[in-house]
């Protein structure tokens, strides 16, 4: 069953985009610190639901190429390292830390945590694009 990878494309270009407006350095000497905050807080969504997205892209490429039983109630570390394992991504230890990420923005919101997040969110933009080119390439 062929996977419609569209929503995962369309999360991850989102965050590209997201962050590109909120690097550019000319733009942002034009701006308020409120609107400067609110471009960071749309990254810091479009972080959260692309993550979102990937990691059940993850689970639904293994249930579907190797089978639900393998996938059922596994934790996301087992996750991840089952998805490694599958050639879907490289680094487990990396992902937990977009998972440990993801876990601060829903449990609190000060300004250090999404400085954090926003810097992970850099780093996280290059690993579900890779993750997309994986799953487009072996997407049956």
């Amino acid at each position: 069953m062929k996977l419609d990878l569209s929503s995962l494309r369309k999360a991850i270009e989102s965050l590209g985009k997201t962050l590109k407006v909120a690097e550019n350095k000319t733009l942002a000497a034009e701006l308020d610190d409120d609107t400067k905050d609110a471009i960071r807080a749309g990254v810091i969504q479009n972080f959260e639901f692309s993550y979102e997205l990937c990691w059940k892209f993850m689970r639904r490429w293994l249930e579907v190429n190797i089978g639900s039983a393998y996938v059922d109630g596994i934790t996301r570390r087992e996750l991840f390292r089952l998805s490694a394992e599958n050639r879907l991504l490289s680094d487990v230890d990396q992902w937990m830390e977009y998972h440990d990420a993801r876990n601060e923005t829903a449990h609190t919101y000060d300004e250090e945590t999404a400085d954090d997040v926003f810097e992970t969110s850099r780093i996280f933009l290059a690993d579900a694009k890779k993750l997309l080119e994986a799953l487009e390439a072996r997407n049956a």
